[in-house]
């Protein structure tokens, strides 16, 4: 049997750093906000619409962004190397990438970034992944709040749950969960989703940093 005092407990936890619990099994992506320059310096948000052959969320709007892989150093040089891979340009063409407030869901981080894309003009989508690119002035979701509507997350414990072990058996009152999924609609085209909340959060903090 291990035995340990209350010295043994503080020599493991003084140098030990805090993260998040469970990190191991979350998925982490780096995402890019990129933001291009057109009409005489006027910054504009470039999006993704998914190839419709992709296996998850076809045809969805998006940002350039990915799972962080191991040939990665962090997750900025994830987001930097997405957008390179799927606009089909050099990763010196992405510069001024500034981090701002990651996501933590139930099953994934997100680390969003938002950068500057050098030469737009250059940008070749790759079509394995992607069916177009758009822009969209910034001005644009400075002025425009976004639709909102609920969506709720009931619990659904398995045939197998003990509901012999917790208090109240089958009745027991779970907590029902609920987000708002934001939409934007511009020129024909819905952003929603991850994407959506990502690009509302971020004209928030342009307003109020």
């Amino acid at each position: 049997m291990c035995e340990l005092d209350i010295g043994d407990i503080t020599t493991k936890l003084k140098h030990y750093r805090p993260s998040i619990l469970g990190r191991e099994q979350y998925r982490e992506y780096g995402v890019l906000i990129p933001i291009v320059e057109k009409d005489h310096g006027e910054p504009y948000i470039l999006f993704e619409v998914r190839a419709m052959h992709m296996r998850s969320q076809p045809g969805d709007v998006c940002f350039p962004g990915g799972k962080i892989d191991s040939c990665d150093s962090d997750e900025r040089q994830c987001a930097i190397r997405e957008t390179s891979e799927e606009l089909g340009i050099e990763q010196s063409a992405v510069s001024d990438v500034f981090p701002f407030d990651y996501l933590v869901s139930d099953t994934r981080i997100v680390y969003p970034f938002a950068g500057r894309i050098i030469n737009p003009e250059q940008i070749q989508p790759n079509q394995s992944e992607v069916e177009r690119v758009f822009n969209v002035p910034l001005s644009f979701f400075l002025e425009t709040e976004p639709e909102k509507y609920k969506v709720a997350y009931q619990p659904m414990p398995e045939k197998d749950f003990p509901f012999e072990l917790i208090q109240g058996g089958k009745n027991y009152n779970w907590n029902e969960r609920s987000r708002d999924e934001l939409f934007y609609q511009y020129d024909g085209n819905v952003i929603w989703g991850l994407t959506a909340m990502i690009m509302y959060h971020f004209v928030g903090l342009l307003k109020t940093m």
